[in-house]
């Protein structure tokens, strides 16, 4: 793209996202390139901040001296948050989409889209199965430091393996039929221990983690239990859901 494009947005793009006042920040438009080729590889802030100051091919790409320093990471979460604001990723995925096409680096009757609601669909639901899977496994690991032993006793092997390491180090489901299973999972593991953590037997500080209070929260937005007491997995439309919250 910098061979072909050298800028893939300019700061024009962004006019009416930032106050006429007040200190210079970092420039939008780099902001938005980081946030592409942070996508490409799958970083989360910190680490795609450091590439942004350390890495050569990352320099080259965003049009940076060698020398010039980057820019702290909670930059990037404050980007995003604007970028959600009202139609913003919608219309910047189009402005990209044409200048990728004008450079000649997609067809520009190719199978790419430039209306972007089935990518924004994509990451929202990416992000709920995220969000859920780290959630449990924060509740864990504070767990494990209340009463490592009662935890053992009470958690599956499986458990291990499935919340062992952060989600976005794993090989995430693909296709609606999977994500469904993994979520359904996730929630029927969340309310096993958030049973076991309110047992007589459980630890007495246990209930007061403030992971596990997390936990059932995010547990309230996120699942339902339909009427023969299933837990389910709330659709975004789904507003007769929330009448049957989690208990």
């Amino acid at each position: 793209m910098r061979d072909r494009l050298e800028d893939l947005f300019v700061d024009d793009d962004f006019v009416g996202w930032f106050p006429v006042n007040g200190r210079r920040g970092v420039s939008p438009a780099r902001l938005a390139f980081v946030s592409v080729l942070q996508y490409a590889e799958n970083l989360t802030d910190r680490p795609a901040a450091r590439a942004v100051a350390c890495r050569i091919d990352w320099k080259y790409a965003l049009g940076m001296e060698l020398t010039e320093p980057g820019f702290d990471h909670s930059v990037l979460s404050e980007f995003r948050d604007r970028l959600a604001e009202v139609d913003r990723a919608d219309r910047l995925l189009a402005v990209m989409v044409g200048r990728l096409a004008e450079a000649g680096l997609v067809r520009a009757r190719g199978r790419q889209r430039t209306d972007s609601t089935h990518v924004l669909a994509a990451v929202r639901r990416l992000g709920r199965v995220e969000l859920v899977a780290e959630t449990m496994r924060a509740a864990l690991e504070a767990l494990a430091k209340v009463d490592e032993v009662w935890l053992a006793g009470v958690m599956p092997p499986q458990w291990a393996q499935r919340y062992g390491r952060s989600v976005r180090h794993e090989r995430q489901p693909t296709g609606a039929v999977a994500v469904r299973e993994y979520v359904e999972q996730v929630g029927a593991d969340g309310i096993a221990l958030l049973r076991a953590v309110y047992e007589p037997n459980a630890p007495t500080a246990g209930s007061g983690v403030a992971a596990v209070e997390v936990l059932r929260q995010v547990w309230v937005q996120q699942y339902w239990h339909d009427e023969s007491g299933q837990l389910r997995w709330r659709e975004a439309k789904a507003s007769r859901a929330r009448k049957r919250p989690v208990r």
